[in-house]
């Protein structure tokens, strides 16, 4: 039950509606920026669903890091069709909900689940690769399949894995604001693989969206963590 939710949260709604999305239209930069929305759904839906404390350092930490994400879109200056913004923000509210349902299943082995949450989704994405691209889709170049490979092995068996070990761990409303970082390395990958110029308004929002990130995820000191200075009353 546990695999099929999660399966059909983060294999089919979050990567389908993404994949379809950058196909109606949405450019890749953009779409890797509008699917960090997921972070704010996952506070929400964690408050909601789960009962997790909704606290004003998690909000305001939240609200730094969406300025910074809204720094880079302006900084981009990228505008795409309206029904393929709806479904990248789609996509990232079922991100949200594959991550609450992880949460609630709490795996004992994180990468034996996202083996069988793999399995689970591919036959409806390939279905859905037919109906909107056709047969020819499956003739691709050795870069395509290259891609695909990292896709599910790299990204979805090694960076979802290591997702789930987390959330058995952690707060899910405490694990969901750090997939913020995902433009930073985003960005920098861009850089250093494709070339692509780093603006001062850029580098200016990846600091907000890490110190954002970092805030909302950390936790106030105790009373007990602070030290005491030690005062002598006078004779």
């Amino acid at each position: 039950r546990w695999v099929a939710g999660v399966a059909g949260a983060i294999g089919v709604g979050q990567f389908g509606l993404l994949l379809v999305g950058m196909r109606a239209g949405m450019p890749a930069g953009l779409s890797s920026l509008v699917l960090q929305t997921q972070a704010l759904f996952t506070v929400l839906f964690a408050a909601v669903l789960l009962g997790e404390r909704l606290t004003a350092r998690r909000v305001a930490g939240l609200a730094v890091a969406f300025c910074g994400l809204t720094l880079v879109a302006v900084d981009f200056g990228v505008s795409g069709p309206i029904g393929a913004f709806a479904l990248c923000v789609a996509a990232a509210a079922a991100w949200s909900v594959g991550i609450i349902v992880q949460r609630r299943a709490a795996p004992p082995d994180s990468l034996r689940f996202m083996v069988w949450v793999s399995a689970l989704s591919a036959p409806p994405l390939l279905l859905m690769s037919l109906v909107l691209e056709g047969a020819p889709s499956l003739d691709a170049p050795l870069e395509g399949w290259l891609s695909l490979a990292y896709v599910a092995f790299l990204s979805t068996l090694g960076g979802f894995g290591a997702w789930g070990w987390l959330l058995r761990r952690y707060n899910a409303s405490t694990v969901g604001p750090y997939a913020l970082l995902v433009p930073v390395f985003g960005l920098s990958s861009a850089a250093l693989v494709a070339g692509e110029p780093l603006s001062w308004p850029t580098l200016l929002a990846a600091a907000l969206i890490i110190a954002g990130v970092l805030y909302a995820g950390s936790r106030p000191r105790s009373p007990r963590d602070i030290p005491q200075t030690l005062t002598r009353r006078p004779a």
